[in-house]
């Protein structure tokens, strides 16, 4: 567990990373202490780093979507108030899932880095446990700015 300025994140990594990288732990940490502060949100976080074949299975038994996706976002607060839940104590917000592959593949179609890819994959994931959606075109635009800023924040603009 690292401690991020009110966010606790728990990296599970389950496949090999890019050696660009680095400190997969720090860097997790980074993307969601400044998504929690931009949001005011504190709590627990579980990230799992898995493959194309994991990812699919989950998408498959929690979305009823038989295909692999990018992240798989699993709120513990959907339509509850975030806050501590005891003094001192930080409320678990959820797990967010990413497939390394696939983010591999999107930077690449994307024309930036993996480091873009994944903390922006982080921050999605980040603003769905919180109740962000983007069903609709304003709900979107809404979620796709609060990204962009958060990633800019980062120095992880579009290139």
């Amino acid at each position: 567990m690292s401690n991020i300025q009110g966010i606790e994140a728990d990296l599970d990594c389950r496949v090999e990373l890019p050696k660009e990288l680095g400190d997969a732990e720090a860097f997790v940490s980074r993307v969601l202490s400044a998504a929690g502060e931009k949001m005011k949100i504190s709590g627990e976080i579980s990230v799992s780093f898995v493959d194309d074949e994991e990812i699919h299975e989950l998408n498959r038994t929690y979305r009823n979507v038989d295909r692999p996706t990018d992240v798989l976002s699993f709120s513990l607060v959907e339509g509850d108030e975030i806050f501590p839940s005891l003094e001192g104590e930080l409320e678990p917000l959820g797990d967010i899932v990413v497939s390394i592959p696939t983010a591999i593949r999107q930077a690449r179609d994307y024309g930036h880095s993996f480091e873009r890819e994944l903390a922006f994959l982080l921050v999605h994931g980040f603003l769905h446990l919180i109740g962000y959606d983007h069903q609709d075109e304003a709900s979107e635009r809404e979620m796709f700015g609060l990204q962009e800023e958060i990633l800019n924040g980062l120095g992880l603009s579009r290139n």
